[in-house]
């Protein structure tokens, strides 16, 4: 095992970190949530992450995304996390898919492949769709529930899906969910109440659903690119960022069996 690794190895053993190096993981969404959950996969050292995404880095994503400086802006979020990904662990496979995820989308990729599939994704739509092929595939998932307008990094837990309360995307979820026939989801949500944004700043930055009864059927892209005009979530550094790395910590304890 590499050094960079050694500390994580003390925690987990050397068996835990060859399954974490043999593993695969899909990231679907590099946006607040999903670009803090793909660096702490890399760092704890799984081998290979497919990495999903048909954004670029805005001026708008600076306050809250890993991936984005002031020297990535205007270049594809993927090719900016592959970059950053392979200056943190060079031997990392990276599969990168300049795509937005949704049902039209879905047959790109072989669900089959992957040991767990992140959903950090911001349509309702495509989380659904995840949530079925992972299903079909019988590979585990996590998905991020709604995190914008919120400021208590806090008030996360981690759900089934059908046991959540109070979120709004949430609730949508478990309808839609249990029309598919789906039936369990393994989720990141907070209770707490959205906070009311205070003015419409356009499509640019759309990272959550958070009206989800009235955008369902909405294809709001991570920039805006597949937006149409709705009231624009706020957000800030240290909510998503914790989503992100609550979910990565399930994929790791998942993935090597730990139980504490």
């Amino acid at each position: 095992m590499r050094e960079q690794f050694s500390r994580t190895e003390l925690l987990f053993g050397v068996e835990a970190m060859e399954r974490l190096a043999n593993a695969r993981v899909a990231v679907f969404g590099l946006g607040g949530v999903g670009s803090y959950t793909l660096e702490a996969l890399v760092r704890s050292g799984v081998g290979t992450v497919d990495i999903v995404d048909d954004d670029k880095v805005c001026l708008s994503n600076l306050n809250r995304q890993l991936i984005a400086t002031i020297g990535t802006i205007g270049r594809y979020k993927v090719d900016a996390a592959c970059e950053r990904m392979k200056e943190i662990h060079p031997e990392v496979v990276i599969h990168k898919y300049k795509t937005f995820f949704l049902p039209e989308t879905a047959a790109q990729f072989d669900f089959t492949q992957y040991d767990y599939i992140v959903d950090a994704i911001d349509t309702v739509t495509g989380k659904l769709e995840l949530a079925v092929q992972a299903q079909k595939a019988g590979t585990p998932i996590i998905s991020s529930m709604g995190a914008g307008n919120k400021v208590d990094p806090t008030a996360f837990e981690v759900a089934d899906i059908y046991e959540t309360s109070v979120c709004p995307l949430a609730k949508v979820m478990r309808r839609e969910l249990k029309k598919r026939g789906v039936g369990k989801l393994k989720v990141v949500y907070s209770k707490e109440p959205a906070i009311t944004p205070s003015r419409d700043m356009g499509v640019n930055g759309c990272e959550d659903e958070i009206s989800c009864e009235k955008i369902f059927s909405e294809n709001c892209g991570e920039g805006g690119k597949h937006a149409k005009r709705r009231q624009i979530p706020g957000s800030n550094a240290f909510v998503p960022s914790v989503a992100g790395l609550i979910m990565a910590g399930e994929v790791i304890k998942d993935l090597i069996n730990f139980s504490g």
